[in-house]
């Protein structure tokens, strides 16, 4: 019993040093640069997202936030080095639906686990894709794409950014909701299938707000609806897919911040609270608007929450598609 009760003591002894140097360690977080790594190239609307949320949070933390773009397999190379990095807090990612939920279903071999290789550190929001048809396509509505649809099985054709992309897969599960056939395009980007949708070679395409948006609202494309479950401040007037045909559908595009497993929580609070007081920030929130971005602060559960209902949701989506990338 004895000796029980000394291991008791010792346990609760290394326990307690333990927690010390967390705090500890928290305390004086961060006393260097922090990178913050977006698995993309530069100029798309997630490394946008990403360096408005670095150059804020280099503010607040007083300490700069480094971006590290690392483009590669649908941004699973660069969430695979961060999975992988020394969980100090010094080394973080921009979490993303494309990375965190469909990258690992879709790849063979993504490299990471969503749920178990990275500490959750917030939302920062979410945006929707917009489906945008040809002038000259038929369908006024997504009623009336879905009935077109039916009578013409294996006849329409939607482009997307790539295979694989939130936009290709996006257009998969618009199909199996609705029940119809569509035919997939690959295109390499948005720029690219939004060229050929232009001038009339595809009758649609699944594509960012802030890429269709300045088509749209010169007549040039017509959109049909947005991807999310609430409207876009961007395209106010264009309904939901949900409340236009197919209620509860959802696919709206979740962006957040993630640091490896393992990361003391003292730290992962510490970011937690300047990303939510960068959220706050006016200029921040305009800048989001602009790329179609609806902020949504909140706690590292929450994110967790959210990260497996999305790896839920899109893995059977996947499945469903049979789409598959090496």
């Amino acid at each position: 019993m004895r000796i029980f009760n000394t291991l008791l003591v010792t346990a609760a002894v290394l326990s307690g040093l333990c927690c010390g140097f967390d705090r500890a360690q928290a305390q004086s977080f961060p006393n260097h640069a922090i990178t913050l790594v977006i698995p993309f190239a530069p100029g798309g609307s997630t490394s946008i997202v990403g360096r408005v949320i670095a150059d804020k949070m280099s503010e607040l933390l007083g300490e700069k936030v480094v971006v590290d773009n690392r483009p590669g397999a649908g941004g699973t190379v660069g969430t695979k080095a961060v999975a992988k990095s020394d969980p100090d807090g010094y080394t973080i990612a921009l979490g993303y639906t494309g990375t965190l939920a469909i990258g690992p279903s879709l790849y063979r071999n993504a490299g990471y686990d969503p749920r178990k290789d990275f500490a959750p550190i917030g939302l920062i929001g979410n945006a929707p894709n917009s489906l945008v048809v040809h002038p000259s396509f038929p369908a006024k509505t997504i009623g009336e794409l879905i009935a077109y649809a039916k009578a013409n099985p294996g006849k329409v054709n939607f482009g997307s950014a790539g295979a694989g992309t939130v936009s290709h897969i996006t257009g998969e599960y618009f199909a199996a909701s609705a029940g119809i056939k569509l035919v997939h395009i690959p295109y390499k980007g948005t720029g690219p299938a939004l060229t050929d949708l232009l001038g009339g070679h595809i009758p649609m395409a699944f594509a960012p707000i802030p890429a269709s948006h300045p088509n749209v609202t010169a007549g040039l494309l017509r959109a049909l609806a947005v991807t999310s479950t609430t409207r876009s401040s961007l395209l106010p007037d264009v309904p939901t897919i949900a409340e236009a045909a197919l209620p509860g559908f959802d696919a709206s595009l979740y962006y957040g911040l993630v640091a490896p497993a393992g990361t003391p929580r003292g730290i992962v609070e510490r970011l937690n609270k300047a990303l939510r007081a960068t959220l706050a920030a006016e200029e921040v929130r305009n800048r989001l608007a602009i790329e179609g971005a609806e902020p949504l602060p909140g706690t590292p559960e929450e994110y967790a929450v959210d990260i497996d209902h999305e790896e839920t949701q899109w893995s059977k989506v996947i499945k469903a598609s049979g789409a598959k990338a090496e």
